[in-house]
C-alpha cells in the first residue's frame, strides 16, 4: 500500500532512540524526509546519519521555548517544507506519588506537556490542509501504570489537550492524533522491568496480561505512526490508538 509519503517533510522530537526513532525510520522508508531531533547533537546526527540523505539530526530540548520555531524552521530550510510532526518525549522519572519531588514534576511538567503544548501549537500555525500533528503518549491516558506517577497525571492532560486542537483545526484540513504504546520493547521498558525485583518474572507476568502474549517490537510501532501521519490516514482525527497488543480492554 503506497502510504502517500514521498517528499512529505516531517519533524519527529525525541527520535534517536525509541519510538521515536522507530516512526522516523518508517516514515524514512516509505519516501518521507524527517528532521530528527535530541537533546544531544551527537546523537541526533548519528540517528540521522543512519537514516541516510532524507534525515537530518537537530539537537533540541523540547522545554526550551525557542524549539519549537526553530524546528519548524530547520524543516524549510533543510527539506524545503513541512508537512507534519510526531512529538514524542522521553519517559518521565518513575516513582509513586510519595517518591517524586515537586522538582521532578516541575521538570517532567515544562519537557513532556508545556513543551509539547508549544511544538503543536508552532506546528499549528505553519501547517496547511493536509497537515498532521501526532503525539506519542501512553496506554496511561486510559489506565494508570503502576511506579510511573508523573507520566500517568501528565499524559491524560496532553491526550485532551490533542483532542480539543483537533476540533479547532479540523475546519482548516490539519489533523491531530495520538499513539498509546504499552509494552514495546524498547530501552525504556526494558529499564522499567529492571526496577523490580525480579526482571523476567515481570516481563512474563506483563506478557501474559496481553492478549497477543508478547511486548510489541519498536518497527511495529513505527509502522502505526507512519500510517497515522500519512495522507492515506486522512479521514482520521482526534483519535488516540493503542498500540499495545490488545491490552485495553475497552472500545
Amino acid at each position: 500500500m503506497d502510504l502517500g509519503l514521498k517528499d512529505r517533510v516531517y519533524v519527529v522530537t525525541g527520535a534517536t532512540r525509541g519510538l521515536g526513532n522507530a516512526a522516523a525510520r518508517e516514515l524514512v522508508a516509505d519516501g518521507a524526509k524527517v528532521i530528527v531531533t535530541g537533546r544531544d547533537e551527537k546523537s541526533a546526527a548519528e540517528a540521522a546519519s543512519a537514516l541516510g540523505p532524507n534525515a537530518v539530526g537537530v539537537a533540541a530540548d523540547n522545554g526550551d521555548p525557542a524549539t519549537a520555531t526553530r524546528l519548524v524552521a530547520a524543516a524549510h530550510e533543510h527539506f524545503g517544507g513541512f508537512d507534519g510532526i510526531l512529538i514524542s518525549v522521553g519517559g518521565p522519572a518513575p516513582g509513586f506519588v510519595a517518591d517524586n519531588t515537586d522538582e521532578q514534576w516541575t521538570a517532567a511538567f515544562d519537557s513532556v506537556f508545556l513543551g509539547a503544548v508549544r511544538l503543536a501549537r508552532t506546528a499549528a500555525a505553519e501547517l496547511g490542509e493536509g497537515g498532521v500533528i501526532g503525539f506519542v503518549l501512553s496506554g496511561s491516558v486510559h489506565e494508570p501504570i503502576p511506579g510511573l506517577t508523573i507520566s500517568n497525571g501528565l499524559r491524560p492532560g496532553l491526550a485532551g489537550f490533542a483532542k480539543s486542537l483537533a476540533d479547532e483545526l479540523g475546519p482548516r484540513g490539519i489533523r491531530v492524533l495520538g499513539l498509546l504504546p504499552s509494552r514495546i520493547d524498547t530501552d525504556r521498558v526494558r529499564e522499567l522491568d529492571g526496577l523490580s525485583a525480579d526482571p523476567e518474572a515481570t516481563r512474563a507476568a506483563n506478557e501474559a496480561r496481553i492478549p497477543l502474549r508478547r511486548y510489541g517490537t519498536p518497527e511495529e510501532f513505527g509502522r502505526a505512526a507512519a500510517f497515522l501521519l500519512s495522507p492515506a490516514a486522512s479521514y482520521l482525527t482526534g483519535i488516540m490508538l493503542p498500540v499495545d497488543g490488545g491490552m485495553r480492554h475497552g472500545f
